[in-house]
């Protein structure tokens, strides 16, 4: 399997084995360069492609789940622009979705929050700042902003929140130590809209609607107006198709709450 431990257990039993060479007889010094630079570009991608589980395993889709279902996740809410457009369409459309909230933003809508959970849908954590330097925190500072989100949602919810997305989709060793400490189920996806980008409406379409089957996990974000409009298609093709959208822990059954 393809991840942290194996390639660093790998790129070692390599490197030892190119020393040895080298004491009996030197090779070019390329060899480990070669060597370092593959470890680096292996780790830069597991590091920032959350499908490859590479630092953290995280529930990307599941190939076992009942026919026809799929799950609908939203990163980056509470807004208050775009989230009620979001769930007026989940009402029209009798669908389910799984909402991975910024703690600021929780703090800054709670009413707006309390309605996401009032209409059925799951939420999760998605960090209390989602801040561009994420991945370079400490394991404390992580840690803290976990917990700090958890907080907040307890405090306005009364639930205990297992669920996290990472920021970016982007992981570490200190993530995965925080996101461990504190007992989190990571959530990944396997269809990645890219829907807060310069992509026409369109081909973010075709994106999450390509070879679309049961189990898949579908990202997008509440945030803004090409990406309601692209979830109202989906919604629509989701019904002419009889795919029904569902939270992740209906999916994976799993729990999302302690």
């Amino acid at each position: 399997m393809l991840n942290f431990k194996s390639v660093n257990v790998t790129t070692s039993v390599i490197f030892i084995g190119l020393l040895v060479i080298f004491l009996i007889k030197p090779i070019s010094i390329w060899w480990f360069i070669l060597l370092i630079l593959s470890w680096l570009i292996l780790t830069a991608l597991g590091s920032g492609l959350v499908g490859w589980n590479y630092h953290i395993k995280s529930l990307n889709a599941n190939k076992n789940a009942p026919e026809n279902h799929i799950a609908i996740t939203f990163d980056d809410g509470p807004n208050p622009d775009f989230t009620p457009q979001v769930l007026a369409l989940l009402n029209k459309f009798q669908a389910k979705a799984t909402f991975f909230c910024i703690g600021k933003q929780i703090e800054n809508h709670p009413e707006l929050f309390k309605k996401i959970l009032d209409e059925g849908h799951t939420i999760g954590n998605h960090t209390y700042t989602h801040n561009n330097n994420f991945g370079f925190f400490k394991t404390e500072k992580v840690q803290g902003e976990l917990e700090k989100t958890n907080s907040i949602i307890r405090e306005i919810s009364g639930l205990n929140s297992k669920l996290y997305r990472p920021a970016f989709g982007v992981t570490n060793p200190r993530i995965r130590r925080a996101v461990q400490n504190l007992n989190l189920t990571s959530i990944g996806w396997n269809k990645r809209s890219l829907d807060t980008t310069h992509l026409s409406e369109k081909t973010i379409f075709k994106r999450v609607t390509k070879n679309l089957k049961s189990g898949d996990v579908i990202l997008l974000h509440d945030t803004n107006e090409k990406s309601v409009r692209v979830l109202e298609q989906l919604l629509l093709l989701l019904r002419e198709t009889n795919f029904q959208s569902v939270t992740v822990d209906s999916l994976f059954n799993i729990t999302a709450y302690a």
